[in-house]
């Protein structure tokens, strides 16, 4: 009986390990809203229409979830939306 609580732990462990992480843009009064489009469509891939909705709602809401995915790619994401000069974090996903 003592082995199975254990195993719950293992599983909780291995389910909170393999959650998604995002990457988060955050508006500034920096960059224009084009370029910020741009980013998202040349780096992200996103189409165009996809690319101003996100910019969009950086600029309304403060903040847009751009991509998402594991914890090494996130911080690949944020370091590159940092070369662009836009302000990125990364965090779980569901948080």
């Amino acid at each position: 009986m003592i082995a199975e609580p254990e195993q719950r732990v293992e599983e909780s462990t291995e389910a909170a390990v393999a959650d998604p992480w995002v990457t988060i843009v955050w508006n500034d009064p920096v960059n224009l809203m084009t370029y910020v489009t741009y980013v998202f469509e040349t780096y992200f891939g996103h189409p165009p229409a996809k690319a101003e909705k996100l910019m969009r709602q950086v600029h309304e809401q403060g903040r847009a979830v751009v991509s998402s995915g594991s914890l090494e790619t996130m911080e690949l994401d944020v370091q590159a939306m940092h070369g662009f000069g836009l302000w990125a974090t990364l965090q779980r996903s569901g948080q």
